[in-house]
């Protein structure tokens, strides 16, 4: 069994050093003709209220191309709210939502008085990094068409219903009647589309509004080649919906074969994506290869899950087997013969006080492994007879250590000014409110509709289980 725990957490160091370390986008891009700008990727904060049917969405685009200006496009299905949001709060989400590792106490000086006997075997706290997540706007690159019918004045069904500044970001919010007026109007003000009617089309007939916003790239770092790279301040969109919407279609304008997503999404209940974008395909796999090697037991009420939906584990795998989704221990999914990805469960866990009360530093940000050598130095033990009791009262610490937690500490770990940071998270998290954070990788042509998140359930059976420790078969 310690033989098995030390693989267990030396592969939580590797899971440290592999771990992605970044988090990118949600949006589409306009710019100038002749110009390329593309997003390779996308991060969202979704929440929900189904009570005041009140959701909310902050992205963060990020963008690599050469215009020397473009801008950004967001469907929304009601007017939205604009709001800034802090410049880091996607880095403070990943530090937040940092897997924990279970570790137990070590002694240094034990193996040094006692070489043969004592040692505890322990672990190094391993660290997952978050990566990623969003999609929902509509990109621009050349061309023009002219909207009305020809040889007739009409009046354009387009009404610009408000103007505004949010952040460093000039914005308009647009009510479009017809997509070809849309079309136009964006080219006669500067902004160049080079995507589909058809796309706008899909949004106005159902009656969303836009939000459009200039970005001078002047302001940012110019790469050697001529090109720029860059993110915007984060900004958040509240508008009223009747359920958990995406706009994932707009998102295909500004995307080359793929775009990787990490959302993260806080609602009354744990959140899924329909059909076969379920994460449940990586979710009960890996929970399956963790039960019977994880000290304890699964933790965060996986087992319950397991057996709740057991009756539909048979066909689940049946499915995955037919989309050629795999699951391997320990490894990230690999992309089938269409080069789709399942989606990955990265973090789910149902907000208590003791969570909401790390961002005001209340609570420690992580379990602290008490110290068995404490008081104690290596030049106390310099004499044979002291060198005895103190190893006698290092096992004896140990022994304690061990009963009092049998299946170690829960760890992470983060640099101190990013944990007291962490407070610019305060009044965007709710206590009871459940978070899950999900990666998808969506190719092209997964990416027809908008995405609809819905809630984690089988048969009735509510999906509560928590996911905030590394298991035996985590993947990096």
């Amino acid at each position: 069994m310690r033989i098995h725990l030390l693989k267990w957490f030396l592969r939580g160091v590797v899971v440290c050093l592999l771990a992605s370390p970044y988090a990118q986008a949600a949006c589409c891009y306009f710019s100038a003709k002749n110009t390329d700008i593309l997003q390779p990727a996308q991060k969202v904060f979704i929440t929900w209220n189904p009570d005041t049917k009140v959701e909310s969405f902050t992205v963060q685009p990020k963008f690599e191309g050469n215009a020397a200006d473009f801008g950004m496009v967001i469907p929304t299905p009601s007017r939205p709210k604009l709001h800034e949001m802090p410049r880091d709060y996607f880095k403070l989400l990943a530090v937040y939502t940092i897997m924990r590792n279970r570790d137990f106490p070590q002694s240094k000086l034990l193996w040094q008085i006692e070489p043969p006997m004592g040692m505890m075997m322990g672990g190094m706290p391993g660290m997952m990094m978050g990566g990623m997540p969003g999609a929902m706007m509509g990109g621009f690159g050349g061309g023009g068409m002219v909207g009305g019918v020809a040889g007739q004045a009409r009046k354009p069904a387009i009404q610009i219903v408000e103007t505004g500044t949010v952040g460093s970001l000039d914005y308009k919010i647009i009510e479009a009647g017809r997509a070809d007026d849309l079309h136009q109007w964006l080219k006669d003000n500067k902004y160049n589309y080079a995507g589909d009617e058809a796309t706008l089309n899909h949004y106005v007939q159902k009656k969303w509004l836009f939000t459009v916003m200039k970005i001078d790239t002047m302001q940012m770092k110019r790469n050697r080649d001529g090109t720029f790279a860059g993110e915007v301040t984060p900004t958040r969109f509240q508008f009223k919906s009747d359920k958990i919407v995406y706009p994932l279609k707009i998102t295909q304008i500004s995307v080359r074969e793929k775009t990787e997503a990490l959302f993260y999404v806080q609602a009354p209940f744990k959140v899924d994506l329909p059909g076969d974008m379920t994460y449940q395909y990586t979710w009960v796999p890996m929970l399956q290869a963790a039960s019977g090697c994880t000290p304890g037991g699964l933790p965060g009420e996986g087992e319950q899950w397991l057996t709740a939906y057991k009756n539909q584990i048979p066909p689940l795998l049946e499915r995955a087997q037919a989309l050629e989704f795999g699951f391997v221990s320990g490894q990230r999914p690999k992309p089938n013969s269409k080069g789709h990805i399942p989606t990955t469960m990265e973090w789910a866990r149902k907000l208590s006080k003791s969570d909401i009360g790390i961002l005001s530093g209340q609570y420690p940000y992580s379990e602290k492994i008490p110290n068995p050598d404490e008081g104690f130095t290596l030049a106390d033990a310099k004499d044979k007879e002291r060198a005895k009791a103190i190893a006698k009262i290092i096992r004896a610490r140990l022994g304690y250590l061990q009963r009092m937690r049998p299946n170690g500490f829960l760890v992470r770990e983060a640099p101190d000014d990013d944990v007291k940071n962490l407070q610019q998270l305060a009044g965007h998290m709710s206590e009871n409110g459940f978070i899950t954070k999900f990666r998808k990788l969506f190719a092209r042509d997964e990416m027809n509709e908008d995405l609809e998140i819905i809630p984690a359930r089988y048969n009735g059976k509510q999906d509560n289980s928590e996911y905030e420790e590394i298991l035996p078969s985590s993947p990096p």
